[in-house]
């Protein structure tokens, strides 16, 4: 995040002022924002929110991986695209959507579905990576792509009326030197095939996704800008049905279990 970037414009000091007036933020938080690179895994249902408030934060390169088209389906919760777009790839409808939403974006588009083996290479190419895929094995590829990399992960996962979210951070240490955790501490496995049903299968609310996927972004802009507290080692939980909020903190485990 060290590398230069063009001063703000009198569009941009303008378009920002609200971020600019923060004193946490201010005018050197919006130049971090402006120099950071974030990879968004998904442009779905936590995508789509993520996206849009990273794109009006001022981020100044977003990378988007998705391999999938947009369908009608999609519309109840992935609201970066829209009734025009079903049938587009969804890299070229966020891309489009989000310059119409800020120019000042560059939006890089990766049609493609991320593995372990190309995870790591495209990884290295950004600062922070926002993790919004539907499926287990991509979420382990990324993890263990930002963890050999040394890139803060932000990832989340949904499902019918509930939804969790946590930072990653395995390569840096906490104030007593011990190594913060890793996915794999969190998780130490996949389950087993067919056990989680899938958005398709068990249903999903759709307002639910935008929830978790405006708290990534709000994570995101934490780590680019050095305020606050991520949520580094700590899982937030949230029930929608409840409308409850729950933290709790995890663990490293021992070195011979940590991958």
């Amino acid at each position: 995040m060290n590398r230069p970037a063009d001063p703000l414009s009198p569009e941009e000091l303008e378009r920002y002022a609200r971020h600019i007036v923060l004193p946490e933020v201010g005018g050197a938080g919006q130049q971090k924002l402006k120099r950071a690179r974030v990879l968004v895994i998904g442009a779905g249902g936590l995508g789509a929110p993520l996206l849009h408030y990273l794109a009006a934060a001022g981020v100044g390169t977003l990378g988007i991986v998705d391999d999938d088209t947009v369908s009608l389906s999609n519309l109840q919760r992935q609201v970066i695209h829209d009734t025009a777009s079903v049938g587009q790839a969804k890299v070229d409808s966020a891309r489009a959507a989000l310059a119409r939403l800020n120019p000042h974006v560059a939006v890089v588009g990766h049609r493609q579905r991320l593995d372990a083996a190309g995870a790591p290479a495209l990884v290295a190419g950004y600062d922070v990576v926002a993790d919004g895929s539907d499926n287990f094995a991509t979420r382990y590829a990324v993890a263990d792509a930002c963890q050999a990399m040394e890139r803060p992960l932000v990832t989340a996962a949904v499902g019918r009326f509930d939804g969790t979210l946590t930072v990653l951070k395995p390569f840096e240490r906490d104030a007593d030197g011990a190594p913060y955790p890793s996915y794999r501490d969190l998780f130490p496995e996949p389950p087993p095939d067919g056990l989680v049903p899938s958005c398709a299968e068990a249903g999903i609310l759709g307002a639910l996704t935008g929830v978790l996927g405006s708290l990534q972004a709000m994570e995101v802009i934490k780590l680019v800008t050095g305020i606050g507290e991520p949520l580094v080692g700590r899982l937030m939980m949230y029930d929608a049905l409840g409308a409850r909020f729950e933290t709790v903190r995890y663990r490293a485990g021992p070195p011979r279990q940590r991958r």
